[in-house]
């Protein structure tokens, strides 16, 4: 059974049974057509008395066929209109079983005359109603509160404001949103059906139950006179614009003592009247022409009893909730059809290169970036699913997954490099430029989704990191800063896990069982109960009680005591900039800490674990059981502690909960760009997030692309993506886009050492075809043939720089065909923009439609020692790899605790293919030192530490921060490139 639901202001809840009716297909449009075209307006009437009265009397036809059994006599008029309305909810309940359409009542006072009428008619079709109560003598400001509540609840289908005409104002009617205005009287709406469009607005119920009464008349009133007299409100200007479009003339009059010989004419030529307002309006019976029908239709819509005889004395408020129940329907359906799929309607921003081409900022700020929101509708995405963050960035709700399950992925594309060089690749340029030229210039759907920047190297060494020229991310600084605080929510959950980790030591060492007992299961109001937390660590103690007083001594003491071995706690607190010093520190020498003194250390923010798990998830529930499964150093007893263990998971969840939302930016073409995440590819994954990546797959549809980069060269980050990301994702790449350029190859093939700050050897600027040769046949090989490993084809993308001379280019491409990559092409996009990228992109869209034959490096239960030993043999071209005895023994715990099936990241230089920095090209003859072997059981994987890696970068002796600066007067950033 269906029920109408009924809530007053007070919070009361009174429900009431609906009837549900019959459902078949289909939807009759009940609503008077809007252009002349196909528009008939009849009206049967009985002659005017000749004497006598004040009014005719008229007969008006207004339903022969009539039925009993709702407390109403249903005429045929309004059994069509129910009758269309049961078919049209059978048919959207077809599409989506789920869906009940709701009409929301707002009322002030206590008469509940028009929910009985509207319970009668939803209880025919199988509507819901909700009903709110206000006091008689509400407030604007109150009735205003309701409205948004309504308005963001999407349960909700339609709003009818149930109250006085003084209530009625602009700010109130303009406040309801235009799709659930069934009434069809905000500004908006009244403006869609004066234009005549109706696609998006409602007609008001009131004028179609008019309209519907006077075609049940007899005589043809096509090109005939109807007569508008009084109401001067939105309801009005809607009839006489709804008649004027059905062919006839319109004539409006003022009802007052003054010119009343004209009134008199005017009521002469009429062939019906519709009085509007003045309810105690009269006039002669001689002042109608022969046959002309009146109506009387304010304020309550009742017809003038002594002008028509109807079958019901409230047939047009039946007939007129029964046409808001329609409107109710229709924007039902409306709201169904806008949870599906919507075909892309982008418009780019044009481009004009400079020469030279200026500074990046310089180039950002030239250019004028669309507002998120309008972005967000040019990509098909709704407006409940937008949280903007000023004007140009937005977090997007990850509700849009479920809106979209449905929809096919798109085409996967990944963009990763050859092993880098101080003189940089360009993998964030490319991303961006293939981007531009597929959406702006092809006019194929894209998104590029990219990591976020740490700040520590925007102004420590490396700078900003949102593309570069013309191929940029945009606002670049704001990029490249705060964004939309996601690093800061990783900082605070990291150092909040830390600092419970110090405080239970502190607890657990100067407090008995019974005091620690006593203060983590307090007595409040004489009630001892264990939170839902601590529930969860005595079910994985095996103690299945839920009573705090039933638990034994032992049970007590395993229950309090985490009882963490200072020496093997591996968290370590984080900070998002380059700070050497905080690499070892000492903690607990205050006198107030009791002697609790240990060694520990910072990382930097982006190297927390809480960064990967931001990566990984693919829910929030999945990053809340992440965040949970968290190691954060072991017991005396050899046990794992975790985070569920310390209590402070589900406090880490409440502060991610915003960050786990992709940022919705632009790039300078005006394409769609998702940044999210930023773990580091030598210590992390390295890859932007699974769940920006499967958001964007949905919406760039079937024939789209989404371009997503891997940190570093193809053996760091792209090996992680593949072993890692895609296993978490269960998603699968079409292509490898392979970034080189002439320089970086020239160094791989030969080339001398650069430095940061000094000029650039000759062999970097001068013609060099056997280094660029050298490099080809060496590092650029080996990537091509790391990512053939994992049956994924390559286009090489040849990022071409001022100093490139045309052979070299030639050379290059050649020779990367050569050496199997499907295709390989020179991008001009930093010069250019998405237009110098436009071969590039022909070929990515080739290669993606040849199908792929995508296969992991190892089998995820393969021994731990075997999955290191197999990525650095396949992927680095070692002989062999080398465990320190440490690495040994941690291997030997992991698999103890049943971690050994989880995947393998290696940590290790980025520089080389080897763990030697200084070693370019394909080393060979190396073995591979594992010093240590660490876990990250809540991101899930193992990470060998490869030679020396740092988890805390340090500042060089100049960094970029000292060309950072700030405009007092503009606020105008400086030095960020």
């Amino acid at each position: 059974m269906k029920l109408s639901m009924i809530r007053s202001a007070c919070g009361s809840l009174r429900i009431h049974p609906a009837r549900p009716g019959s459902r078949v297909s289909g939807l009759s449009r009940r609503c008077p057509p809007v252009g002349p075209a196909n528009s008939r307006l009849i009206l049967r009437a009985a002659s005017a008395t000749s004497s006598g009265g004040t009014n005719p009397k008229l007969a008006v036809n207004f339903g022969k066929q009539s039925r009993k059994g709702d407390g109403f006599e249903c005429d045929s008029s309004l059994s069509e209109v129910v009758q269309s309305t049961k078919e049209a909810i059978a048919a959207l309940q077809r599409r989506n079983s789920t869906v009940q359409p709701l009409l929301a009542i707002i009322q002030a006072g206590e008469d509940d005359s028009l929910l009985e009428i509207s319970k009668k008619i939803a209880g025919r079709v199988g509507l819901n109603i909700t009903q709110i109560c206000l006091a008689k003598e509400c407030s604007e400001d109150e009735i205003i509160e309701e409205v948004l509540k309504l308005n963001e609840d999407p349960r909700v289908h339609g709003v009818h404001l149930h109250l006085p005409p003084a209530s009625l104002t602009s700010r109130v009617l303009n406040t309801l949103k235009p799709e659930k205005d069934v009434e069809g009287i905000s500004d908006l709406n009244m403006g869609r059906l004066v234009r005549g469009d109706l696609s998006k607005g409602f007609v008001p119920p009131r004028a179609s139950a008019v309209l519907d009464l006077l075609e049940k008349h007899d005589a043809p009133l096509e090109g005939k006179t109807v007569l508008l007299v009084g109401g001067e409100g939105p309801f009005g200007v809607a009839l006489q614009c709804l008649i004027e479009r059905s062919g006839l003339v319109a004539l409006k009059s003022h009802w007052s003592s003054k010119g009343l010989q004209s009134q008199v004419c005017l009521y002469m030529r009429a062939d019906a009247v519709v009085i509007l307002g003045a309810e105690n309006m009269d006039f002669p019976s001689t002042w109608l022409r022969p046959g002309a029908a009146v109506i009387r239709c304010e304020p309550t819509l009742e017809t003038d009893e002594r002008a028509i005889e109807m079958s019901s004395k409230s047939g047009l408020r039946y007939l007129t909730a029964a046409y808001r129940t329609q409107n109710v329907v229709r924007s039902c359906g409306r709201w169904l059809q806008d949870q599906q799929y919507q075909p892309w309607h982008l418009r780019s921003l044009k481009l004009q290169p400079l020469t030279p081409v200026p500074s990046d900022i310089a180039i950002s700020r030239a250019q004028t970036p669309k507002s998120v929101d309008q972005l967000a509708e040019e990509i098909g995405l709704l407006p409940e699913e937008l949280e903007a963050y000023g004007r140009s960035k937005a977090k997007v709700r990850l509700s849009l997954l479920d809106r979209l399950h449905k929809q096919p992925d798109g085409k996967y594309i990944l963009v990763a490099g050859i092993t880098p060089t101080p003189l940089g690749e360009g993998k964030s340029t490319v991303t961006i430029g293939l981007v531009q030229a597929l959406t702006a210039h092809l006019k194929l759907n894209s998104f590029a989704c990219l990591r976020q920047p740490s700040q520590g190297p925007t102004f420590g060494v490396k700078g900003g990191a949102a593309g570069g020229g013309y191929a940029q991310v945009i606002p670049m600084e704001e990029f490249n800063l705060h964004l939309t605080g996601d690093i800061h929510a990783i900082t605070a959950a990291n150092n909040l896990v830390a600092a419970a980790i110090d405080a239970r030591m502190l607890h657990e060492a100067t407090q008995s069982d019974k005091a620690l007992f006593n203060r983590l299961v307090p007595s409040v109001n004489g009630v001892r109960r264990f939170s839902p937390i601590q529930i969860s660590r005595l079910r994985r103690l095996g103690i299945n009680k839920v009573d705090p007083a039933s638990l034994t001594p032992q049970e007590v003491s395993a229950f309090v005591r985490l009882d963490l071995d200072p020496s093997k706690i591996t968290w370590q607190r984080v900070v998002d900039t380059n700070d050497r010093f905080l690499r070892k520190i000492t903690v607990g020498q205050a006198s107030t800490e009791k002697g609790q003194i240990r060694e520990t250390g910072f990382d930097i923010a982006v190297a927390s674990e809480i960064m990967a798990i931001l990566a990984l998830a693919d829910s929030l529930e999945d990053m809340r059981n992440r965040l949970a499964r968290m190691v954060v150093g072991t017991s005396r007893a050899g046990q794992p502690v975790t985070a569920e263990d310390l209590g402070v998971s589900g406090a880490l969840a409440v502060l991610m909960k915003d960050a786990i939302k992709p940022t919705l930016m632009q790039t300078l073409e005006g394409t769609p760009v998702f940044v999210h995440a930023g773990p580091f590819a030598n210590i992390a994954h390295g890859n932007s997030s699974v769940l920006a990546d499967k958001l964007a797959l949905k919406l760039v549809g079937r024939d789209g692309f989404v371009v997503t980069e891997a940190g570093f060269g193809a053996d760091i980050g792209m090996e992680k993506f593949f072993n890692i990301k895609c296993r978490a994702s269960g998603l699968r790449p079409n292509v490898v886009v392979l970034v080189a350029t002439v320089r970086a190859l020239k160094m791989h093939g030969g080339g001398p050492n650069v430095s940061a700050g000094a000029p650039l050897p000759r062999e970097y600027i001068d013609e060099d075809l056997s280094l660029v040769a050298g490099g080809c046949r060496s590092n650029l090989w080996k990537q091509i043939q790391i990512a053939h490993l994992f049956g994924v084809p390559v286009v090489v993308a040849l990022n071409v720089f001022k100093t490139d001379t045309q052979a070299e280019i030639e050379l290059a491409c050649q020779i990367a065909k050569e050496c199997g990559a499907s295709d390989a092409v020179p991008c001009h996009h930093w010069a250019q923009g998405g237009r110098g990228s436009l071969e590039l992109a022909q070929a990515v869209n080739e290669a993606a439609s040849r199908p792929g034959n995508f296969q992991f490096l190892y089998n995820i239960e393969m021994p731990i020692v075997e999955k290191i030993r197999t990525i650095a043999q396949k992927v680095y071209g070692a002989d062999d790899i080398e465990l320190s005895p440490e690495a040994k023994a941690k291997i030997d715990y992991y698999n103890q605790q049943g971690y050994g099936s989880l995947p393998i990241c290696m940590a290790k230089t980025h520089l080389s293919l080897s763990h030697m920095p200084d070693k370019k090209g394909v080393p060979t003859g190396f073995v591979l030192p594992i010093r240590d072997v660490r876990a990250s059981i809540g991101a899930g994987f193992i990470f060998p530490l490869v030679g020396t890696m740092s988890t805390m970068p340090g500042l060089p002796t100049r960094p970029c921060f000292y060309d950072i600066d700030l405009d007092p007067v503009t606020e105008e950033i400086t030095g960020l490139f």
